[in-house]
């Protein structure tokens, strides 16, 4: 899902690593293991330290925004900057009614049934016909045992501390078009807090770098621009 983006920014110079969570794209969860967030951390920590990264910008999209966020919130030392895509705020305020509906949004996805969960989570996700296509397929690979586990992991991440502020470059950017779960109101909520300016792509959904590949590409690029303009 972030193919465009990696190869304008390796095209640009810069060294670019993709990964695959646990459990996503070509990697596989071994037979027994449950997907859980701490599980998740703990790969991206080990493969900043495998590979020897200093203090890389981190790139994050919806479950990986909250897991980026939160390595930087244990350890804020292993990263120069962070960029979060269409998540939601980890460390952010939840009203009454937000936290009824995370309590109630798994329980509601195990009541889909199987055959019809894809189609359904890819037209929540995308707006291009292209988009919902690519977004089907891949949902469409993963068990509804692993896509429950997920969504179960992403909603763990999520921690209210109002004191908190992100101590490294913050960047946000969030499709237009995106009503999954409360982003596109913590989001604002976020960038307000931070005093940032948030990216907003307009034509794009959750999937932004899939609706709107080059507009998404242009705003990471403006961002770690600005920031080595800093330095």
């Amino acid at each position: 899902m972030f193919d465009v983006q990696a190869q304008a920014l390796h095209a640009a110079g810069r060294r670019v690593v993709s990964w695959d969570l646990r459990g996503h794209g070509e990697s596989r969860l071994e037979p027994g293991v449950r997907f859980a967030a701490a599980d998740a951390l703990g790969d991206l920590i080990a493969l900043l330290e495998h590979l020897d990264l200093d203090r890389p910008v981190l790139i994050g999209h919806s479950l990986g925004g909250n897991l980026v966020q939160a390595l930087v919130r244990r350890l804020p030392e292993r990263a120069h900057a962070l960029i979060v895509v269409d998540s939601t705020w980890n460390a952010g305020p939840l009203t009454a009614a937000e936290r009824f509906a995370l309590k109630l949004a798994a329980p509601s996805l195990a009541l889909i049934p199987a055959g019809r969960l894809p189609g359904l989570m890819a037209r929540a996700s995308a707006v291009t016909p292209e988009a919902i296509a690519e977004c089907a397929a891949t949902f469409a690979r993963m068990p509804k045992h692993v896509f429950l586990d997920v969504w179960r992991a992403t909603v763990s991440l999520v921690d209210p501390d109002p004191a908190y502020r992100t101590p490294v470059p913050l960047g946000l950017i969030r499709g237009d078009s995106d009503r999954t779960g409360n982003i596109a109101t913590a989001m604002p909520r976020w960038a307000r807090a931070e005093g940032v300016t948030e990216q907003v792509i307009p034509g794009a959904g959750h999937v932004v770098t899939l609706d709107a590949a080059d507009a998404a590409t242009r705003a990471i690029e403006h961002l770690i621009a600005g920031w080595e303009r800093q330095v």
